[in-house]
């Protein structure tokens, strides 16, 4: 194993929503072994995004709304901190301003809408953790499109879990295509590749004019990565197939290129990303 980057600074965003808990457990696995600092940033809607579109709203009803939500989001927030102390106590990480290589997490109230949110702070982050969208609650899916594309970040997937793991990319699998997303993200996760005991280059082999998964294992020879290569072919959805070569080998996190296609043609019609956005149960780094 070789540590030559590191991650610093993990963000996640938060709301009442119930999977902030575990989204938070895969950051602090990461936050522990890299002494890194986690950021969670609890959202919530301002007066102003709750006022109908185009409706005329009279002073006294304004006033009402602007009351109400006032006094919701306090005691959202105030179980929410509650919640994220008792957790950072659990798992192992001080509630502390940010000190160079010492694990510790913060609590950061941000009013607006989570999307901007994830742009704000998003930027300044190492890594972004997401839960993994709930497409029948109609949640997360804004989020993870913000994360990756508004971001410029790497962003970290988290499958709903009953346990997490108190160690994240031992095995550490590639997606490899040659397409510039995948360079994207093999530049921006390489701490978590150079932290995995092993790294396993997925590819179906066809990656014509670009960079082959024999000449990224010698790249990552160059930095002390030892890697190999599994090729795969299929009939069926590459993302899926994707996934299963994981299963099989035994990878516990996944990195690849997301989103080649537009991620509205990919939500509504299907694609590789969307495969594993839809299907993934280990969690995967995506970067458009």
């Amino acid at each position: 194993m070789t540590m030559g980057t590191k991650l610093h600074s993990i963000m996640l965003p938060v709301r009442g929503d119930g999977k902030g808990d575990n989204v938070f457990a895969h950051a602090a696995a990461l936050a522990v072994a890299f002494g890194a600092h986690v950021q969670v940033l609890h959202c919530r809607l301002s007066p102003q995004d709750l006022m109908p579109y185009g409706v005329a709203v009279p002073g006294f009803l304004r006033k009402q709304i602007e009351e109400a939500t006032a006094a919701n989001a306090a005691v959202e927030e105030e179980l929410l901190l509650k919640e994220f102390q008792d957790l950072s106590l659990k798992l192992g990480l001080p509630v502390a301003e940010p000190q160079a290589g010492k694990a510790t997490a913060s609590f950061v109230d941000y009013v607006g809408k989570q999307v901007e949110a994830v742009r704000h702070y998003g930027r300044l982050a190492d890594l972004i953790c997401v839960p993994s969208p709930d497409k029948s609650r109609n949640l997360g899916v804004n989020t993870l499109k913000s994360a990756i594309f508004s971001s410029g970040r790497p962003v970290m997937l988290c499958p709903e879990r009953d346990t997490v793991p108190d160690r994240i990319g031992s095995h550490v699998a590639i997606g490899w295509n040659g397409s510039l997303e995948a360079t994207r993200a093999l530049a921006m996760a390489m701490p978590l590749i150079e932290a995995a005991d092993q790294v396993t280059l997925m590819t179906t082999g066809d990656v014509e004019h670009a960079a082959t998964a024999e000449e990224c294992v010698k790249y990552l020879a160059l930095r002390g990565v030892s890697a190999v290569v599994k090729e795969f072919s299929t009939k069926k959805s590459v993302g899926q197939a994707l996934l299963s070569q994981c299963t099989e080998v035994g990878a516990d996190l996944l990195i690849m290129g997301a989103y080649h296609d537009s991620f509205e043609r990919e939500t509504i019609f299907g694609g590789n990303s969307q495969a594993v956005v839809d299907n993934a149960t280990i969690p995967v780094v995506l970067v458009h």
